[in-house]
């Protein structure tokens, strides 16, 4: 009975083999990338290469990593078209792609990067690979997996984004000196909660930057402006170059 089971043992292993084996080959010959099967990957909406637009590094020749999804719904998100679609993308590839408009930065943006879990290890990759990396994030998803050398960008949701109950106060102490925190002034009374929470929080000493930014076709710039001029906030005012340039069209 007992060589009769070892015998039945290895019938089973040897046609799982052979299916295994078979099944690759018929795969592989019919154009199907076997590699996805197990490589990790990411979905992708655009890769492009353009000027930062906002943030410590404005202006500066960047690469953008766009990825897609996200599961927030900010009434003034100016990247609806990632929300969906996309391309999936080996993090090989990904750096490939990167590679070729041989970079100083990179910045991975969305949608909502952080809630694709591979996000993680492709800001690792790019780190790796020498070229100054930034995340662009909601804070909504949890931080701390985050590679240190990463400059993360959080934007904490203010009342008139539609999505403040979302913001994840516990990334706030992983903030440090590489790292900034934006807020987008819809109107008055988003700016009056940036301020309580600039204090509440102690951004100003916990992150190297805190950014206000008027939501465009919102809040006059001037008007921003003139506001933190006359408390006197230890905030950088920051207006996005990339719209003044391009209008808010994808791949730039």
């Amino acid at each position: 009975m007992q060589g009769w089971a070892s015998k039945s043992r290895r019938f089973w292993v040897h046609c799982a083999s052979f299916v295994n084996r078979h099944l690759k080959h018929y795969l592989s010959s019919s154009g199907f990338p076997i590699a996805s099967m197990t490589q990790a990957s990411l979905k992708i909406t655009e890769i492009f290469y353009s000027l930062q637009g906002e943030a410590r590094t404005v202006g500066l020749p960047t690469v953008f990593v766009r990825l897609t999804g996200c599961p927030l719904r900010c009434g003034y998100c100016d990247s609806e078209y990632a929300f969906y679609g996309g391309e999936r993308l080996s993090l090989d590839e990904i750096l490939a792609r990167v590679a070729r408009y041989h970079p100083r930065h990179v910045c991975v943006t969305g949608g909502e990067p952080m809630a694709q879990r591979e996000c993680v290890t492709l800001l690792k990759m790019l780190c790796d690979a020498g070229y100054g990396v930034s995340l662009e994030t909601s804070g909504a998803m949890p931080l701390e997996d985050v590679d240190p050398r990463v400059s993360k960008v959080m934007d904490l949701k203010t009342p008139g984004s539609g999505e403040v109950g979302r913001n994840r106060w516990e990334n706030i102490p992983l903030l440090g000196e590489q790292d900034q925190v934006k807020f987008v002034i819809c109107n008055r009374e988003d700016y009056e909660w940036a301020r309580f929470k600039l204090d509440e929080y102690e951004l100003a000493s916990r992150a190297g930057e805190v950014l206000f930014s008027p939501s465009h076709g919102q809040v006059k710039p001037v008007e921003l402006a003139e506001w933190i001029l006359a408390d006197n906030l230890p905030v950088r005012f920051q207006l996005q170059l990339h719209k003044l340039l391009w209008n808010d069209e994808p791949g730039h």
